[in-house]
Order: C-alpha cells, then structure tokens, then sequence
C-alpha cells in the first residue's frame, strides 16, 4: 500500500540525463517554492506510460500554472528514459529509480511485472512545498491512470 496522505514524503536525489550527461534531481528542492506531482509509472516504450505521459506534457502549462513541477519516475535507466522522451516528444523530467530504492521508500513497487522483474506500480503523489503528501493514489492496475482531475484539484488548494 502506497504512502498515506499527511506523511512526510521521502526525499530522493536520482538521475535524468541532462544535456551534458546525467544530473541530479532532488525532491526536496522543490521545498518552500512549488508543488510536486510524482508520478511512478512501470517501465517506459509501454503503450499506457506513453499515453499518460503524452497527455500530461500536452497540459503541462496547467500544472505549471498550478505552480507544480511535474516528475517521472521508473525502474528504467535515465538512457532509456531520455530514448523514449526523444521519441514520443516527453517534456516532463523523468528520474531513474534503477536500485528501486524511492518505490521501496514509496511503497508502490510492482512485483514481477510481465514476468521480467519488479517495477513501479502506477502512482501518483503530490507534495506540498512543505514536503507533505497531500494526495497519493496507486491504480489497482498498471494499466489504469490515476486520477488528474482529483490531482489538480489538490494542487489547486496549494497553489
């Protein structure tokens, strides 16, 4: 079961390949200025991964307007996840969980996904910029999304 609403978000430092190579994303620097959407999600060039984060990207301005950043996160390498990003036009930043540590931290790992190995499960969690998880949902199934209205609904109350 995912971490509850009015817990203390674990703090996380992973990597997204930058342009000059990987770089650290840390959530906690979000702290004291914006929103943060995280959004887990099993394994990138999957056809629901991709739709969600194409429809995410297509509205981001309404997050940002939300004063909200938005973050990926799978079990895939940031290589991979930039291939992909590349490919289906992905603006959101996206960070790799490769040792599994933040699912575990999070509680939302996927065991045995497909037969090749544990994943992310499908979750979302907003944090407020007082690193408290203000929404948290992970969908009974991979592939269901979780709730954006309900998501933007929170950011809406923290803005």
């Amino acid at each position: 079961m995912a971490l509850s609403v009015g817990s203390k978000a674990p703090d996380f430092t992973l990597k997204t390949l930058g342009a000059e190579g990987p770089e650290d994303v840390t959530l906690s620097a979000n702290f004291g200025k914006r929103s943060t959407v995280l959004l887990f999600f099993p394994l990138a060039f999957t056809g629901v991964c991709t739709q969600e984060f194409c429809d995410v990207t297509a509205g981001l301005k309404a997050y940002q307007d939300l004063n909200a950043d938005v973050i990926g996160l799978s079990v895939d390498s940031p290589f991979a996840q930039s291939a992909w990003a590349k490919k289906e036009n992905i603006g959101i930043t996206l960070v790799s969980d490769l040792n599994k540590v933040t699912i575990a931290a999070y509680d939302v790992v996927f065991p045995g996904l497909a037969g090749i190995g544990d994943t992310a499960a499908r979750a979302a969690f907003v944090i407020g910029k007082d690193g408290m998880i203000h929404y948290a949902e992970q969908t009974p199934s991979p592939k269901e999304l979780p709730s954006f209205e309900a998501i933007q609904k929170i950011l809406s109350t923290l803005a």
